[in-house]
């Protein structure tokens, strides 16, 4: 490896730490054997944390050119209000629109070195699209951990690094599986000693990937979680999630957001890894910075996608535009360079066995674990599943070792990796979703995708990566229009969808229609906001405004959505209203003004003043209340609703050919009323 080494002295420091927290606190004798049992364990502690977690993970597509945790820098923004834990906030929306979408930057926001927020912080929630580096800075904070002395982490702990889609069945605690990591390392009993460590406030816990528990384990998880900090609240937190998976459930934790790569971090990256070939570097660069690949340089924001970008590009000097072919180029160079370092391509269990057919039967792999929500599977489960493969598709003997045919996949591949004793999971949930997406393409079952999976979160990358695996997308989009009209069934939704159109059509504002409906809607939400709090915090609208912003992106950066309905911004609104007398609704905002119930007034006349306000708006944008007053399954199906229609719009984009006439078509419907 070729990170910086952590010293003798350091390691001396953390055993001394080691000794005094986890034994000389809780009154117990240290002797000499015990002194170099813990000595001992500790140094192999701190080997197999450089081993496991300071060197990239895709290090292996150029294995000439190692990159670690030494060279990555990454920032975090954090959101400064509680209401971004549930994403119900405008402000919240437009980070969930940077999240899905293309980096379009509403407002300058502030970035903080996360080293910093983990400084400040004893207890982080770090949030992030996929492949954003969230893993790889907990990695980094534990590192600088090890290295408290000559770090910029300044507290004395140690750190301890759990994945948590290891939670589940067998895995069932929080606290065993930290007690494991010492364990393995030989730290004589080990579980008094972490009892000790937490009492003492001696740990820095670093909790990966709440997304990755299985959806049937997360309440447990996060109720485990709580327990935990409420516990042993002396000991520092860092834990990470998708940004579209975060449901909250975690008060005592402060939510920081992984911020895109920059581009001086993106050109520094690109410098390190052509690092023995600037020539190369400088023509890449270039390349990134022309027109023609603007948007594969956005994908490059996302450390994971920009590691693949150079992949790619080293291996062939040019790159795919379109984001499914830069994954498949990606993965086989991933699958070349690792059979060509190893040089096993005459394994005879393997030799019949080609790329392609690695890919299938990959594949295979993923879209059934996927599809059962399963990250992590059995040797068992694995081996049955490459045999059976074989059989049917070389038909090769019902006795082949099977167990002996994965050890040549993992050894060719490195795409399947062993986390624990018999345990194997995809080396990242990248390429399980891409693998998912080319068995639902290869297989045609686009159809069951949309029926079963369409309002599935989880699923939201596959159906990007479905969208740009298959020749012409006017299926998939057909079928997920289909789809979301069926969710608009109650008289109040129709009411309120089509209210939207009727206020909009034909206004002056140069937006799509679509647009103009949704950024109703979005008005319409805010009224439900200021009435009722409790039932808006259950409307999210989590696409209200960033559907508008994806159906019309360079004139919606000009509307601010984030305004109190007052009197100066009711002059602007005839650009998306129509049929709207908005100098009557100023006359009578102006009237109120004057009428501005003080603080000091009973609480009775302030909400009554309110009532009055709210009246106002109803009247001019012609809403009845009644159409807001929606059941908790209305308000689902809503959701959803946007939700969908915001997906399609990005499929739309990663899509490789949508037909004009087809998408024109779902465009102008979307937000409308559509007959049985």
């Amino acid at each position: 490896m070729t990170i910086d080494p952590i010293s003798q002295a350091v390691i001396t420091n953390l055993i001394k730490l080691a000794i005094e927290a986890g034994w000389k606190q809780a009154g117990n004798q240290i002797d000499k054997e015990r002194h170099q049992q813990v000595g001992s364990a500790m140094e192999e502690y701190v080997r197999t944390y450089e081993k496991r977690h300071c060197t990239l993970k895709y290090d292996c597509l150029r294995m000439d050119n190692s990159l670690t945790l030494e060279d990555i820098y990454t920032d975090v923004q954090v959101l400064n209000t509680r209401e971004s834990r549930r994403f119900e906030s405008p402000e919240a929306l437009k980070e969930l629109f940077l999240e899905t979408g293309r980096g379009f930057v509403f407002e300058k926001t502030t970035r903080q070195k996360g080293i910093l927020e983990a400084n400040l912080e004893p207890r982080l929630m770090v949030l992030g699209s996929p492949g954003i580096g969230k893993s790889t800075f907990l990695r980094k904070v534990g590192l600088e951990a090890l290295k408290w002395q000559t770090a910029r982490f300044r507290h004395e702990v140690i750190p301890v690094f759990i994945e948590l889609k290891q939670f589940g069945d067998r895995h069932s605690e929080i606290e065993k599986l930290i007690v494991e990591e010492f364990e393995t390392c030989g730290f004589p009993n080990a579980e008094t000693f972490t009892q000790n460590l937490l009492q003492a406030g001696k740990l820095l816990i670093l909790l990966d990937g709440l997304d990755e528990v299985p959806i049937a384990y997360c309440d447990r998880a996060i109720e485990q979680i709580g327990r935990l900090v409420d516990r042993h609240d002396k000991n520092r937190f860092i834990a990470s999630c998708r940004i579209a998976a975060y449901k909250g459930g975690f008060p005592r934790f402060k939510d920081v957001t992984m911020a895109n790569f920059s581009d001086s971090q993106i050109e520094t990256f690109v410098r390190q890894w052509f690092r023995r070939e600037p020539k190369i570097a400088d023509q890449y660069w270039e390349l990134l910075n022309s027109s023609d690949y603007k948007a594969v340089k956005e994908l490059g924001q996302t450390p994971l996608l920009l590691t693949l970008l150079c992949a790619v590009y080293d291996e062939s000097q040019s790159l795919p535009k379109q984001r499914a072919a830069l994954y498949g180029e990606a993965l086989e160079v991933w699958l070349k360079k690792w059979a060509a370092e190893r040089r096993v391509h005459r394994d005879p269990i393997y030799q019949e066995l080609n790329l392609q057919l690695e890919q299938v039967l990959l594949s295979e792999i993923a879209y059934q674990s996927f599809a059962e929500d399963q990250l992590f599977f059995s040797k068992r489960e694995l081996t049955d599943q490459i045999r059976a493969f074989l059989v049917n598709n070389l038909n090769a003997p019902k006795h082949l070792d099977a167990e002996a045919a994965l050890h040549a996949i993992q050894v060719q591949q490195g795409i399947l990796v062993e986390r624990a004793r018999d345990t194997f999971s995809f080396s990242h949930l990248t390429f399980q979703e891409y693998l998912t997406a080319q068995y639902i393409v290869d297989e045609q079952q686009v159809g069951t995708l949309v029926k079963k999976h369409l309002t599935d979160w989880r699923w939201r990358e596959v159906f990007f990566l479905v969208s740009g695996l298959m020749r012409n997308a006017d299926v998939l989009l057909t079928l997920m229009e289909t789809k979301a009209q069926r969710l608009i069934r109650t008289e109040r939704l129709k009411a309120l969808l089509k209210w939207t159109n009727d206020v909009t059509n034909g206004s002056a504002g140069d937006f799509k229609p679509a647009a103009k409906r949704d950024v109703a809607l979005f008005y319409a939400h805010k009224l439900v906001r200021d009435r009722d709090p409790k039932l808006a915090r259950k409307l999210t609208l989590a696409c209200a405004l960033t559907l508008a912003c994806a159906l019309d992106l360079d004139r919606a950066r000009d509307l601010n959505l984030n305004h109190d309905f007052d009197l100066d911004h009711a002059r602007d609104l005839d650009q998306i209203f129509t049929s709207v007398d908005f100098q009557v609704l100023v006359n009578q905002l102006e009237a109120m003004r004057e009428a501005v119930s003080s603080d000091n007034a009973p609480l009775e006349e302030r909400l009554a003043f309110a009532d009055r306000i709210r009246q106002a708006w109803y009247n001019a944008l012609h809403l009845n209340p009644e159409w807001l007053e929606l059941s908790e399954k209305e308000i689902e199906s809503l959701n959803n609703y946007l939700y969908v229609n915001e997906l399609m719009i990005r499929c739309k984009e990663a899509a490789l050919r949508v037909s004009p006439q087809v998408w024109n078509a779902i465009e102008s419907r979307m937000l409308t009323v559509q007959d049985e």
